[in-house]
């Protein structure tokens, strides 16, 4: 990791407890299927999130980070609720942040650089990330042997019948989340020097953490 990489990893640490507060916030109250367009809105959230992450800190450890901070806050809701974790409402989304990962890596990797350079490329590699991610999610009863949900009445998933919606948003969200990381990498650059940056270096990581568990309480209890 080189020394702007491990610079940046507190900023990591900030958009991943942002990204997992907000899995959780939008299942507030949720204890079972997830409603008709949450999962397709959370997709779109969650490619912002790990194109920001990208942008602020580029290196191999950003996008198991992000996962891993997504995962353990979707657990701690779980704890403050009472649920299994191989719950639907706990398992499943977990099972969707490895597969967004999954179809964010695949695309950032393979998709032309030059492309991802123009905001027209970027639509393009969010649709893709999107349309890969929906067409996998069905495939979690393999895995957590809980069911996607379905449409009500049909066995159709939600995660197909809406990813025109997820596609939709996904196509603006990760524009959006590259020229934010891009936004909070400048802001870094610009106050790396001062001394009051060094301290909140030091305390931004663990106070993202604390501040996204004690929301959850409060929110929890």
């Amino acid at each position: 990791m080189n020394l702007r990489s491990s610079k940046s990893l507190p900023l990591v640490f900030f958009l991943g407890s942002i990204w997992g507060v907000s899995e959780c916030l939008l299942g507030l109250y949720l204890r079972q299927c997830a409603s008709l367009i949450s999962g397709s809105v959370m997709t779109a959230v969650a490619f912002f999130f790990l194109a920001a992450s990208s942008r602020v800190n580029p290196s191999r450890l950003t996008l198991p980070l992000m996962i891993t901070l997504a995962s353990l806050f979707k657990m701690f809701d779980a704890f403050l609720l009472s649920l299994p974790f191989f719950h639907g409402a706990v398992a499943n989304p977990i099972f969707a942040f490895f597969m967004e990962a999954l179809a964010f890596w695949l695309v950032i990797t393979f998709f032309s650089q030059s492309w991802q350079q123009k905001l027209t490329g970027q639509i393009i590699a969010g649709t893709f990330m999107a349309l890969t991610a929906v067409n996998l999610f069905p495939l979690v009863k393999y895995v957590t042997g809980i069911p996607a949900c379905v449409l009500p009445g049909t066995n159709y998933p939600l995660s197909l019948y809406y990813a025109p919606l997820a596609i939709s948003l996904s196509a603006i969200s990760f524009p959006l989340g590259l020229l934010f990381g891009k936004s909070l990498g400048a802001l870094e650059e610009k106050t790396s020097l001062g001394s009051a940056y060094i301290w909140l270096r030091r305390i931004l990581a663990p106070v993202s953490l604390l501040t996204g568990m004690a929301v959850l309480i409060i929110l929890r209890i």
